[in-house]
C-alpha cells in the first residue's frame, strides 16, 4: 500500500509548484490543465481551462499531487503538515526561510528534545510544514 498526498489549491497550483520547484528542489513529473481533458471527460463544471486539473512532483524521494480544485472554492488545509527531513542546520534554515517567506511561523527552529533543530510553518498557500534534523 501506497499513501500520497494530494494537495488543492484555489488557482494557485501552478504558483505552487513553481515556488516549490524554486525553493524546495521539487521535480515536476506531470501536469494536466483542464482544457487539456477530452471532451465529456472533464469535471462537469465551468473550471477554467488553464488552471491544472492534475500535477505530481517529486520533493527528495516524497511524491506529491496536487491540482486546482474546481469543486470545492475554499480549500482548507488542516489537521496535516507535510515534514521535511533535513540533514543539516544550513539546510534546514533555507527551506524554513523559504517556506516562512509570505507564510506564518508556528515554531521557530530550534533544539527540542526530539531533534536537534526543528520548527514549524504555515507557507503562502496554507500548507502546515514541519523541517526537522532527525536525532543522530
Amino acid at each position: 500500500m501506497y499513501v500520497q498526498p494530494y494537495l488543492f489549491f484555489n488557482g494557485r497550483c501552478e504558483e505552487a509548484v513553481q515556488y516549490y520547484q524554486k525553493h524546495l528542489g521539487a521535480k515536476l513529473n506531470a501536469l494536466m490543465r483542464y482544457k487539456e481533458a477530452p471532451p465529456g471527460q472533464g469535471p462537469d463544471t465551468d473550471a477554467n481551462g488553464e488552471h491544472i486539473m492534475y500535477s505530481n512532483f517529486s520533493i527528495g524521494d516524497t511524491v506529491l499531487m496536487a491540482s486546482d480544485d474546481c469543486v470545492n472554492a475554499n480549500p482548507k488545509f488542516q489537521g496535516f503538515s507535510l515534514s521535511l527531513t533535513v540533514k543539516s542546520t544550513a539546510e534546514a534554515d533555507r527551506l524554513f526561510a523559504a517556506l516562512a517567506d509570505g507564510g506564518t511561523v508556528h515554531a521557530p527552529l530550534s533544539q527540542t528534545f526530539f531533534s536537534p533543530y526543528f520548527g514549524m510553518v504555515v507557507d503562502r498557500f496554507g500548507i502546515s510544514w514541519m523541517v526537522i534534523i532527525q536525532q543522530p
